[in-house]
């Protein structure tokens, strides 16, 4: 399946530019430092961009800025469709990162501990 060209040019630009929460973050997460798991950022699960992502783990990492709190209709839906795929996602505000990375770590490693979420069939039910 071919990657949208316009994600690809976003997810390129969010990586080139991150906040400072992200940047901080992902200097914790990257080159496997954080429980020798590989994480990539401003990934593409289309059709979205998420922040931080470990398929292997199938852990999703949201950052959401100061602004964010509007748009949780908007998260809720992206939550539903990603754990469809069977993906954990947790979310921090920018402020948390910056303010208890420790704290952020700690739960990251606590959602690293679950299992990861059955990817459920079509019609709604788990695999058998």
């Amino acid at each position: 399946m071919r990657l949208d060209a316009k994600l690809k040019v976003r997810a390129r630009y969010m990586r080139a530019n991150p906040t400072p929460a992200e940047r901080i973050l992902w200097l914790a997460l990257r080159a496997n430092r954080f429980e020798n798991r590989q994480f990539t950022r401003q990934t593409i699960i289309a059709p979205y961009i998420v922040d931080f992502a470990s398929k292997s783990a199938r852990l999703v990492i949201e950052i959401d800025g100061d602004t964010h709190f509007a748009e949780d209709r908007y998260d809720a839906q992206r939550t539903e469709f990603l754990e469809s795929l069977g993906y954990k996602v947790v979310r921090f505000a920018n402020h948390d990162v910056m303010r208890n990375l420790e704290g952020v770590l700690s739960e990251i490693a606590r959602a690293l501990r679950v299992p990861p979420l059955p990817t459920l069939s079509p019609g709604g039910e788990g695999f058998r």
